[in-house]
């Protein structure tokens, strides 16, 4: 896929240097993605999980089933089929997870979008970040963690329903800053409102990423990279300047994120004697 990898470089490099990306819904119907995209979510456990269509599956894809679907993102015609919600329940808890299931048609498309947003967004993402990442996870988390000597304090916070809270609007606004493109943010808005079906009942969806979804951690991790810019660039900054106030001890602050549901903010008090 030598014409994909090159549009893959191009997209890191405007993300490395934070500019606008343009023509993602035109470049995103080349084959060679659609076939890179089948090869990586094909093998997976949930491919031959079926969503509402149990004719929409993995078996039986082909090319033309992928020169079908490139030929409707062209023409407009691509419709996002609403998930079948099932639920999962939650580790140490009595609740459980709603968790939807899409059809195979929109897990391949959904699959493209995320390598492209995933190779611009990639680069700009806080270091202290490490929820539903590439290459890091709780672990490194860890690793980060202890490199900070004479933490005290933990807080800990917890952004409840964090998936199913995402607001549609917020969402897309903050990716069209970097993305103007009206037909590429057009079936975003189209995937966040497809709703979904439970007991062969359909609902619509008014906010949140359907949780089962391809591009969800992904769109997640977006929509709270504007938390962790706020955290660092503002709050940490705020706090240490009211710290250096002669009524308060001096602080020392460092964060880090290790799920998209949860923020830890360390804090370490320096106390005269």
């Amino acid at each position: 896929m030598p014409e994909a990898l090159k549009y893959i470089e191009i997209v890191k490099s405007r993300g490395q240097r934070k500019l606008q990306l343009e023509r993602v819904y035109r470049n995103m119907r080349q084959k060679e993605f659609f076939l890179a995209a089948y090869g990586k979510i094909a093998a997976n456990k949930g491919a031959t999980t079926p969503g509402i269509d149990p004719e929409d599956t993995v078996d039986g894809m082909n090319l033309d089933r992928i020169d079908r679907i490139i030929k409707q993102l062209e023409a407009g015609t691509y419709h996002w089929k609403p998930v079948r919600r099932t639920y999962m329940a939650k580790k140490n808890s009595s609740k459980k997870r709603p968790i939807g299931q899409p059809s195979f048609n929109d897990k391949l498309v959904q699959e493209v979008i995320r390598m492209i947003l995933e190779a611009y967004y990639e680069p700009q993402f806080s270091d202290l970040s490490h929820g539903f990442r590439p290459g890091r996870g709780c672990h490194t988390a860890l690793k980060e963690v202890s490199k900070w000597t004479g933490t005290k304090w933990f807080i800990e916070g917890d952004v409840a329903s964090c998936f199913d809270k995402i607001d549609h609007k917020t969402l897309l606004n903050i990716i069209q800053r970097s993305i103007p493109d009206r037909r590429f943010l057009k079936l975003l808005k189209e995937l966040l409102e497809a709703g979904y079906m439970e007991d062969w009942v359909y609902h619509k969806t008014y906010s949140g990423t359907p949780q089962g979804g391809v591009l969800s951690p992904l769109l997640s991790n977006i929509y709270l990279h504007e938390l962790d810019v706020f955290v660092e660039e503002k709050l940490i900054p705020r706090l240490i300047s009211v710290s250096e106030l002669e009524v308060l001890p001096p602080l020392e602050i460092a964060k880090t994120r290790t799920t998209n549901r949860v923020i830890i903010i360390p804090i370490t008090m320096k106390i005269a004697i």
